[in-house]
């Protein structure tokens, strides 16, 4: 019997809602998270910092990873769903029949990510067109993007592996990959992109995209080693499929059409910007970053919530699941608040990390307030998200935000753009945006799980 498996009946049997317990899983998680959005954000920070075209190069990288990040929420989305029937058989104490599962769903990310890069290589100018790219901004993108998107799979396949970890309860090993992997991201990045004089030239844009692909295969090459040497999960594929798969498909069915939304909401914002101006799309992008990666923070709080609300759930443990939502939104609260607080200390001395342009600067200081104040209210939104996702409920998560999308962000975004603010009317549809997320799975959560705890 693995490490992890007895690791998983002990969180079973002997998990509280304390304090420490939580973050035992929620603090390793939130390392977890960070490591996709630190990868884009030290992109942005190098990149936006080179001798020559720099604005430019920190456009192509802004609408690129949009595109990125689209693609990456499409198909992570599998790490919930995995996540969520595992906890939920660990909750019913049923773990083992689960066991033929983890390894059918990686096969089927991996083969649907490969499609996406055959599909996508050829085509790279057509899209970034679609996001009103043009001249030297264009080509930048495309060159950019063909050295990125080969780490698409690699990224699946991580993603697939810290479901399984997570739904054995288990943050640790997650945290050890992305940990291993920011850190080399960010080493290749000064190493490719400003080079070593007379040893490696500079690269520029390309040494970034370098440097994110090689980090993407290391991180695969650790988590395949520790699911073999750490868990009792089959790694080859057996017949016939698992009974949970057409269950699994549905959830990431369900993801897939919610994130389509979400990334008509990215798509919407990356293409406003662009529109607007080099130095516009540029300052969004630092703005995107820094909100991503407060969100990504928040996410070990959303991942806790994620990881039990799906045992607690499976247990058939109400008073838990309720409890756990109202410790989560206070952690969650303060985590948000903190954020802002460090955001507005260090306010100026922030956007000089990305760029010394000063147009640019200009444009990101009008609305980096915004990107702060929003930091408490997506704490909330996506914890809940978390505790949805756990329990299995993809297609009111998936309703949600198709209503956030088309009765919030776009109107907003439309009528305050009508009046020429321009990047603080993105950000105003981005907090409409949140507000309408997070506001109805509150109201849904209190409604079913407080009723069955009173009666």
């Amino acid at each position: 019997m693995s490490y992890v498996y007895l690791l998983s009946i002990f969180f079973y049997l002997n998990s509280s809602l304390s304090f420490k317990n939580i973050n035992k899983l929620a603090i390793p998680a939130l390392i977890a998270g960070i490591a996709e959005p630190l990868l884009s954000i030290t992109d942005t920070a190098i990149i936006g910092n080179i001798d020559e075209i720099a604005t430019e190069s920190l456009a192509a990288v802004g609408i690129v990873g949009a595109f990125i990040s689209m693609l990456v929420w499409v198909f992570g989305q599998i790490r919930s769903a995995i996540s969520s029937i595992i906890s939920q058989y660990l909750g019913a104490n049923k773990l083992e029949e689960v066991n033929s599962l983890p390894v059918q769903a990686i096969v089927i990310v991996i083969f649907g990510s490969l499609l996406i890069l055959l599909i996508s290589y050829p085509f790279s100018k057509e899209i970034f067109q679609f996001y009103n790219a043009s001249g030297m901004v264009l080509d930048l993108c495309s060159t950019y993007f063909k050295i990125r998107i080969f780490g698409f799979p690699f990224s699946f396949f991580v993603f697939a592996i810290f479901g399984i970890f997570r739904g054995l309860q288990n943050t640790f090993y997650p945290m050890i990959i992305a940990i291993f992997g920011a850190v080399l991201n960010v080493l290749l990045d000064f190493i490719l992109v400003y080079g070593i004089e007379d040893f490696i030239p500079a690269m520029n844009i390309e040494g970034a995209a370098y440097a994110s692909l090689i980090s993407q295969i290391i991180m695969a090459i650790l988590a395949l080693y520790f699911l073999y040497t750490k868990t009792s999960i089959l790694l080859k594929v057996t017949f016939p499929m698992h009974e949970q798969i057409p269950n699994l498909l549905g959830m990431i069915g369900n993801l897939f059409i919610r994130t389509i939304a979400l990334n008509t909401a990215l798509y919407l914002a990356t293409s406003y910007a662009t529109s607007y101006g080099n130095e516009y799309i540029a300052a969004y992008t630092i703005g995107l970053n820094i909100w991503l990666l407060g969100a990504f923070m928040i996410d070990g709080y959303s991942s806790a919530g994620n990881i039990l609300a799906g045992k607690y759930f499976g247990a058939k443990d109400y008073k838990s699941l309720v409890k756990l939502s109202k410790k989560l939104t206070k952690y969650g609260i303060i985590t948000g608040f903190i954020m802002a607080f460090i955001g507005f200390v260090f306010y100026d001395f922030i956007g000089q990390i990305f760029t010394k342009d000063e147009i640019v600067l200009m444009r990101f200081y009008e609305v980096f307030w915004i990107v702060l104040l929003t930091q408490p209210i997506s704490a909330i939104t996506f914890i809940f998200d978390g505790i949805f996702k756990g329990m299995g409920k993809m297609k009111y998560l998936r309703n949600v935000l198709i209503f956030a999308t088309l009765l919030a962000f776009i109107p907003s975004l439309l009528l305050f753009d009508f009046y020429n603010l321009k990047l603080v009317a993105i950000w105003i549809a981005f907090t409409c945006w949140i507000l309408a997320r997070g506001i109805p799975l509150i109201f849904k959560f209190n409604k079913t799980f407080i009723s069955l705890v009173n009666s």
